[in-house]
Formats: C-alpha cells, structure tokens, sequence
C-alpha cells in the first residue's frame, strides 16, 4: 500500500493493487519532519498495527489483523507532557486528547498506524490513523483517509506485517 503524489492528476493517490484511489492526507501535506498538530501525514513506511469499529455503526471488518470494537469511552493522549502520549486513554482523562467515539463517521472504521509508538517520542506526532474519508475528501489533522468501501476493501487484504507507505516520490 503506497500513498504518494500522482503528477497526472495533480494530488495524492491511494495505490493498492493495481488501483489508485481518492485519498486524504494531512491539510498541511507530507512532511518529514513531523510535529504535534502540524497537519501533515508523515512521511515513511507505517506498519498496520490493529484495526478499530465503531459496532453500533458498522460491521467488525474482515481482515487477518487484530480487530477491537471501540467505546463512548475510548480516546487518545495527544498531550506530548503526558506519559499517556500518543497511547490510547480512558475517557474522562485529564490531559489533551481526542475522543475516537465521534459524532461524525471518520472514526467508524480506523487502522492504527505505527507511527511515533516504538519509541514514542513526545511532540513527535500521535494518533496516525488509516480512517474514513470526510465526503468532500477534506484534508485530515495528519491522518490518511479512504472512502469507507475502498477501507473495507484494503482492510480485507491486510494483515499482519503489511505497511503502508507515504511517498513524495512521483
């Protein structure tokens, strides 16, 4: 799985397969240099490291990594003074961070990407996640986003080992 820019149709691509799909990266672009609420998606190869649903909305996916239902409950620190950073929280928490059980459908299906988590370092970035594109395809605060069927379908195909890999290359 590769996201990098396609000069032909003059914006970022999902490439899986032998497709390119409609993607969302960070507002800000790609970067290499990845700093807490910069908006931009990092640049590098990202191990897939599990997969979480929302199953009052959707389905538990088919696919061959870990999959886990989330709660009203569940967030995540993105608080780079907390030792809770870039970790997956109980909610109510007393530290910055975002809740994974959202009024909109972005989180209704996320793959958790490795990224700032072996070791995390603080104000590295947190919360990199492969989730549900907003429709208008909008930018994201750093994640990359698929429309809900193509996640489905990239997600039926993973498994464990598989990265994915943000390129500038064309």
């Amino acid at each position: 799985m590769l996201v990098r820019y396609d000069p032909l149709l003059a914006r970022f691509r999902f490439w899986w397969r032998d497709e390119r799909l409609p993607v969302a990266i960070g507002r800000n672009g790609i970067t290499v240099a990845k700093r807490e609420g910069d908006g931009a998606t990092p640049i590098g190869t990202l191990p897939i490291r599990r997969v979480l649903y929302r199953a009052d909305r959707v389905e538990a996916p088919r696919t061959r990594l870990p999959v886990q239902a989330i709660r009203p409950e569940d967030g995540w620190c993105d608080d780079p003074e907390n030792p809770w950073y870039n970790k997956p929280v109980d909610l109510p928490f007393p530290a910055r961070h975002e809740r994974l059980w959202r009024d909109d459908h972005v989180y209704d299906l996320i793959a958790v990407l490795g990224w700032n988590d072996a070791p995390v370092v603080p104000g590295r970035g947190s919360a990199i996640f492969l989730h549900v594109a907003r429709p208008d395809f909008s930018g994201t605060e750093g994640c990359v986003a698929l429309a809900m069927d193509d996640l489905v379908r990239v997600l039926a195909d993973a498994g464990p080992g598989d990265t994915l890999t943000i390129s500038a290359r064309f």
